[in-house]
């Protein structure tokens, strides 16, 4: 009895100092592109830009320029960046990659301020087909949802649901849109835009609200006031804030879920960004490698996408942005 009691007080201080040992850091991602060669652009950035009648490198000069000649936005992104304890040199790389790929950016910074404040005397609702958002999530497949506590959890959930239960479905007699949530029912001037320096669309801001009010101390912003989120996603001063909060999230869910470190490698991060859906995306690659490994093979490291690849092939660039500010 006395051997076995002495076996069972062996176990627990085995666990306890098990418990102490140091876990073992994530698998930090080099710096450059896994891609030899730009992976494919898609056709609607194609039409995009030559609708516009300019080019992605035209696209891109214009808002470097936009970022070199403005010693001051440079300085809030150096500050935002350290708030949010990431390099600055990710949020620029989110920045040029929507520029460069999605619209052009405006010439001034002053813009995005007059933009801003025009949101907040327009009539308009997040809704679709006469039922507001607020009113969509009460039904009962949405249930599920009110047990998650932050508005990062909230959102990914009700998001889910969406794509589970309605999108390109029909339910209690309405055909719903086979498409994301976030474009049939926060966009109400067209499907795809998005706004600001960041480019973000309103579903990502609510999804941030948290973590911004935490780090920052701006006040949550509410799908019951739409122009209140446009306003923040368009003032620069706010909307910096939140595309410091998207990059934070994306290196956090690698590092927990996939256990990569991708917080030097402003490429993936940018994809990320593109792509959204970070958590999901480090799930997959989780799996991908898990089986990997079973099977004795080398793991998958995160690959960056068309957006991300022109990020790091500029790298130099974008951080000589830093160098005299």
């Amino acid at each position: 009895m006395a051997s076995r009691a002495r076996l069972v007080i062996g176990i627990c201080v085995g666990l306890l100092g098990a418990g102490s040992l140091p876990v073992a850091a994530a698998k930090l991602v080099p710096e450059g592109n896994r891609n030899a060669e730009q992976p494919p652009i898609p056709g609607v950035s194609a039409k995009r830009t030559r609708s516009a009648q300019t080019t992605y490198d035209a696209k891109y000069g214009k808002v470097y320029q936009l970022l070199k000649n403005d010693s001051g936005l440079v300085s809030k992104i150096r500050s935002i960046s350290a708030s949010y304890q990431i390099d600055p040199v990710h949020m620029v790389g989110a920045i040029v990659g929507e520029h460069t790929y999605n619209v052009d950016a405006y010439d001034r910074l002053q813009t995005y301020y007059v933009k801003a404040v025009s949101y907040l005397k327009s009539d308009f609702s997040f809704s679709h087909a006469g039922e507001t958002v607020g009113q969509f999530i009460e039904r009962p497949e949405f249930a599920e949802c009110e047990k998650e506590k932050g508005s990062y959890d909230l959102w990914s959930c009700r998001e889910a649901v969406w794509d589970k239960a309605f999108r390109g479905k029909s339910v209690d007699g309405t055909k719903w849109p086979n498409d994301r949530f976030g474009a049939v029912f926060f966009q109400p001037f067209y499907a795809g835009q998005t706004f600001g320096i960041g480019q973000l669309n309103p579903l990502t801001a609510l999804k941030m609200t948290d973590m911004v009010h935490k780090v920052s101390g701006f006040r949550r912003i509410s799908h019951d006031n739409p122009q209140e989120v446009y306003q923040t996603i368009m003032d620069p001063d706010k909307s910096l804030a939140y595309v410091a909060a998207t990059v934070k999230k994306s290196i956090s869910a690698y590092k927990r879920i996939a256990d990569f470190d991708i917080s030097g490698n402003p490429g993936i991060t940018a994809t990320l960004y593109n792509l959204g859906n970070p958590e999901a995306r480090a799930a997959r690659l989780a799996a991908e490698n898990r089986i990997l490994r079973a099977k004795g093979q080398r793991v998958k490291l995160p690959e960056e996408n068309y957006y991300g690849w022109l990020v790091n092939d500029k790298l130099d660039e974008l951080k000589a942005l830093f160098q005299d500010s």
